[in-house]
């Protein structure tokens, strides 16, 4: 699922401790000659609120199986974030389908300053002060995954020295 992403480490759920939160459930209908037949999706997303975040979708005929489900597919899809104390390094864009999600590191003690979906999976991540702005589509599903799409674009400053073969010094002095 990460696989375009360089960075992405991808993380076992073995000896974590991770806490799993509902984005949102739907009730979806599908129409048959019998009737109608009702379902529901659930997407969720877990993490270990010290930089490891996963998502998951789940499906089925009543919410408390689809939800278990979506924890599971979550707990298969874990990824390490880097963070620089308890925001990000950088700002970083991140779109999925309609959805374009901007994050921005913010001072000390300013909070999580962002809406529904992209507040559910920074607060999974442990990000405690960052700015956000979502814009274009408010789907869930499609704002989570431009979320995640702008998180697995973070870089620590190492690695970029590691990945330009300079000092650590150098990445910031030029």
């Amino acid at each position: 699922m990460y696989r375009k992403y360089k960075s992405a480490e991808l993380v076992k759920p073995g000896g974590l401790d991770l806490k799993d939160r509902l984005v949102g459930v739907q009730r979806v209908t599908k129409v048959t000659k019998g009737g109608r037949a009702f379902g529901f999706s659930a997407i969720v997303v877990v993490g270990d609120e010290a930089g490891v975040v996963g998502q998951g979708l789940g499906k089925s005929k009543d919410v408390a199986s689809a939800i278990a489900k979506a924890v599971e597919d979550a707990k298969k899809n874990l990824v390490r974030i880097p963070l620089k104390g308890k925001s990000l390094p950088h700002e970083q864009k991140g779109k999925f389908g309609g959805a374009r999600v901007n994050i921005i590191p913010a001072a000390a003690g300013t909070g999580v300053i962002a809406g529904g979906a992209v507040r559910t999976v920074l607060e999974a991540v442990g990000v405690h002060d960052v700015l956000s702005k979502s814009q274009g589509s408010s789907n869930p599903h499609n704002v989570v995954k431009a979320t995640f799409d702008a998180l697995l674009q973070l870089r620590d400053a190492s690695v970029i020295a590691r990945d330009r073969g300079i000092s650590l010094e150098k990445v910031f002095n030029g």
